[in-house]
């Protein structure tokens, strides 16, 4: 149940436009770190899931990182 919401949460963000519409900023890592967090809800449940995507979240928005990190779910 709090997987599915979480879910829901997340696109409706993405669809809003994400962290560079509503945040103006730049995600440094592919996939986005909505679209990994989602992932991680999806594979591991809500729990494990907020907690791999907060930890990813928290290593993203270096502004002086030239490249994009691929960073896939583990």
């Amino acid at each position: 149940m709090f997987a599915q919401l979480s879910i829901l949460l997340i696109r409706s963000y993405q669809h809003k436009g994400g962290s560079k519409k509503l945040l103006s900023l730049e995600c440094n890592f592919k996939p986005t770190c909505s679209e990994y967090t989602k992932q991680c809800i999806q594979k591991y449940g809500a729990f494990k899931g907020w907690k791999l995507g907060l930890q990813r979240i928290k290593r993203c928005n270096q502004p002086d990182l030239v490249e994009i990190i691929y960073d896939e779910v583990p």
